[in-house]
């Protein structure tokens, strides 16, 4: 906790104060939907007192030299398109801005009236995307207190989301399985990009994703577009931005969660415009672990990743840009070391985990005119993990022995090719068509002995082969989109999705329908629907049955999980920086994989642990599903030195399994409310410096759980729970509270800025459940907390 500090003070010797700071703010202006550079295109900083600004180019780039450091406000216009107001945007010394604006054609005519759009981060940046969708900033990301500079624990500040476990970063949206979302990385589908992530699931402890290599992107959570697909929850639609393309820029960053960190950019020729940037990340957890913070267990993580972009610029056959992440953790829990409080590991068995990712792809941008283009994709992603556990039964006793309880290895390589035909007819209609093939190779294998069969009676248990597949996996996805604007307060969206999957030989088509409409400057409403496809995770729809001998594939041939989708919404932009959000939704969920005999298991309770339920080899779509809510946004935008965030959400989340029982989801938290709100203050001769406080208090209900059946896990040796009561019991609300400090120093002579911040999660150390497990050297039944009191730090340098 010191070195930030020490640092602090050591860069402050190069602060002087007789000088005002400036900066560059560079930029595109796009139109939006055909994505052509618009020449001659007005950009003014009309926050600025000499109101200084300039013209795009012919290639639509524009620079505004001499910015004055702070939040600045930008309006661009265009003859025939509709105004547009950039508020807000951070301006500092250390690196230049660079703005991507799209600008919609207007279809008024322009002597009649002129509008005005600001752009909101409450609309997404994908126009297509009509409900239930809102872009998210690299800002919001590093600003939120208590988010670990983490995307996945972004989004539990939103409405619709519970992300109410400190271990993992899994997301919850609407009381859906976490498995059931999609991660894509500039266009195309990845693997979970977590540290320590397992195949199939869509979560892990730590994200492998640098927050200050995201462009704006995309946040969906109900309904998406014609253009996503094998997906039940919600869309994470991430994209890299190019590194800087006149002059190098470099950062370095340490945090207790993120690790060391150094970012480099700058141009590769500056006649083309193609730039480069790179960052790498490595894990110093261990070092906080010393220092005394609680990180839920005693073991050490070690991880590391590195990310990259290098944007080839505009030529003759199009742009190109090479894009790519990878990443590796590790860990060892040694039962000497655990204790019956460890989130993650028991007192008598030793565990270890090694897992790696990586995405590398090749983005084509192609423009066939002014009104069309063409975006092609093509990548290499994969990710494995190796694991395994090993118990020591008669622990302390003289006849002691240690045997494996898990061994696994799973890995997945996958070829990606996605391509999609873009074009603006006119004003009022767009059209988009594409294709996502995708070529899998799978290779997963796991024995465990979780069964608890001891067929000779020695006391410990017999492994048993749970999957065992090494086969190659194939899927198709057309889709075709509408957007068409009925007039300047209508608009309608209409798509069609098709999936293909040659595993199970499955085949759906999906139809996709938004409507918008714009009552008033203030007032809108919009209405969607979709129906949505989903195929099992791998380790489920390959689970081994022994059959004579052989091993079978039964869950093999299991169609897709669907869901009917619906959402109500209402905007009200109460005023120029607030605004409120209400949305209704419904979704029925339908060919849910459930036991053939009477049980009370649902594949719908899967995905929020490193792995999935052993002996689940005889399913059928048989089961169903319902989710209903309610969910409310009030929203202050950063602005006049401050924002609020508070959003809540009241749903109900229920399965019905084979026993033809209605029950609680295991996500059925019944609600969940965030308020969030930040304050800068100035400082400064030129007012340049920024201290800086923000805090967040959520509160969540406790989930529905199956309550341990004690007696029968002492008979058994084993956990077992009691299904008569499965989630009818229900864990303690959960609450924390998170208060963040920080300063930012701008060095008005050198170029160059630091920050440092102090993030203290959990500040009332409320002991929140995690879980209730049995102890086989107890004989009981213990709670296990979450992470309690935790001060974490960062520390930056840019310039």
């Amino acid at each position: 906790m010191k070195t930030p500090i020490t640092m602090l003070l050591l860069f402050m010797s190069f602060y002087t104060f007789g000088q005002n700071g400036v900066q560059n703010v560079k930029g595109i202006i796009l139109d939006k939907q055909s994505e052509m550079p618009l020449i001659g295109a007005s950009i003014q900083v009309i926050t600025a007192t000499d109101g200084m600004g300039t013209t795009t180019d012919f290639d639509g780039l524009f620079v505004i030299e001499e910015v004055p450091i702070g939040r600045q406000t930008f309006q661009v216009n265009y003859l025939g398109y509709e105004e547009v107001i950039i508020p807000n945007i951070e301006v500092n010394s250390g690196k230049e801005v660079y703005l991507t604006i799209e600008m919609e054609e207007s279809l008024v005519a322009l002597e009649e009236v002129v509008i005005t759009a600001s752009i909101d981060k409450d609309k997404p940046i994908n126009d297509l995307a009509a409900v239930s969708s809102r872009q998210f900033s690299m800002e919001e990301v590093n600003r939120y207190s208590g988010g670990r500079s983490d995307v996945g624990r972004l989004a539990g500040n939103f409405a619709g989301v519970s992300t109410a476990d400190d271990s993992r970063n899994d997301i919850v949206i609407r009381g859906n399985s976490p498995t059931g979302l999609l991660w894509r990385l500039e266009g195309i589908p990845i693997p979970s990009p977590n540290h320590f992530s397992t195949v199939g699931t869509t979560g892990g402890p730590v994200s492998a994703l640098n927050p200050n290599f995201l462009k704006n992107s995309d946040f969906m959570t109900s309904a998406f577009p014609a253009e996503y697909g094998n997906a039940l929850s919600g869309v994470f639609d991430l994209g890299f931005r190019s590194g800087n393309k006149d002059k190098m820029e470099y950062m370095f960053q340490m945090g207790a969660i993120t690790g060391l960190e150094a970012l480099i950019e700058g141009p590769i020729s500056k006649k083309n415009n193609s730039s480069f940037i790179i960052g790498y990340r490595y894990s110093f957890l261990g070092l906080a672990q010393a220092l005394g913070m609680d990180i839920g267990t005693n073991a050490v993580p070690n991880y590391s990743d590195i990310s990259f972009k290098l944007d080839f610029g505009k030529s003759k056959l199009g742009n190109f840009t090479l894009f790519g992440i990878g990443g590796t953790s590790d860990i060892e829990f040694l039962h000497e070391e655990v204790d019956s409080t460890d989130l993650f590991a028991a007192d008598d068995e030793d565990a270890r985990a090694d897992s790696k990712f990586g995405v590398i792809g090749l983005k084509h941008n192609l423009l066939l005119n002014d009104k069309s283009y063409v975006r092609t994709v093509v990548a290499l992603s994969g990710n494995n993990v190796q694991f395994g556990r090993d118990r020591y039964y008669n622990q302390d006793q003289d006849d002691e022995v240690v045997r494996p309880f898990v061994i696994g290895d799973d890995g997945q390589e996958r070829m990606s090719v996605s391509t999609y035909y873009n074009s603006k007819i006119n004003a009022q209609m767009t059209i988009r068509t594409g294709l996502l093939y995708e070529r899998t190779n799978v290779n997963l294998s796991q024995e465990s002995a979780e069964f608890g069969i001891d067929d000779n009676n020695d006391g410990i248990f017999d492994l048993i082969e749970v999957y065992k597949f090494d086969e190659t996996a194939t899927s198709f996805q057309p889709y075709a989109h509408l957007n068409y604007r009925l007039n300047s307060k209508l608009t309608a969206n209409l798509g069609l999705h098709g999936f293909y999957y040659d595993v199970n030989e499955d085949l759906a088509v999906e139809p996709r329908a938004a409507l918008s409409y714009d009552m008033s400057d203030r007032h809108s409403i919009s209405l969607g629907y979709g129906l949505h496809s989903q195929a099992l995770p791998l380790p489920i729809q390959l689970s081994t049955m022994m059959v004579n001998g052989q091993s079978t594939n039964p869950n093999k041939n299991l169609g897709f999980m669907k869901s009917h989708q619906m959402v109500l919404g209402h905007d009200f932009k109460i005023s120029k920086s607030w605004r409120s959000k209400v949305e209704v939704y419904y979704q029925s969920l339908f060919n849910i994989p459930v036991d053939r005999e009477s049980t009370t298991y649902s594949v719908l309770n899967e995905g929020a642990d490193f792995g999935f339920s052993v002996g689940k080899n005889d399913l059928e779509n048989a089961g169903t599903g319902v989710n209903r809510g309610v969910e409310l946004t009030l929203e202050k935008f950063f602005d006049q030195g401050y924002y609020v965030l508070a959003t809540g959400s009241v749903f109900d989340s229920k399965y019905t399994a084979s026993d033809e029982v209605e029950r609680n989801t295991a996500f059925n938290n019944q609600y969940v409310f965030n308020v969030l709100a930040g304050k800068e203050f100035k400082w400064g001769s030129q007012q340049q410096h920024r201290i800086t406080f923000d805090t967040k208090v959520t509160t969540a209900g406790g989930r529905f759980y199956t309550p341990v059946d004690l007696e029968a896990s002492r008979v058994n040796e084993i956990q077992v729970l009691d299904n008569s009561q499965a989630f009818e019991l229900q864990y303690d609300p959960y609450f924390r509270w998170d208060v963040k400090l920080g300063v930012k120093l701008n060095n008005v002579k050198r170029k160059f800025s630091q920050s440092v911040f102090f993030d203290i999660q959990n500040v009332t150390n409320t002991e929140n459940i995690f879980r209730q497990s049995y102890n086989r050297n107890t004989n009981q039944v213990n709670d296990v907390y979450q992470i309690g009191f935790f001060p974490n730090f960062m520390y930056r340098i840019e310039f």
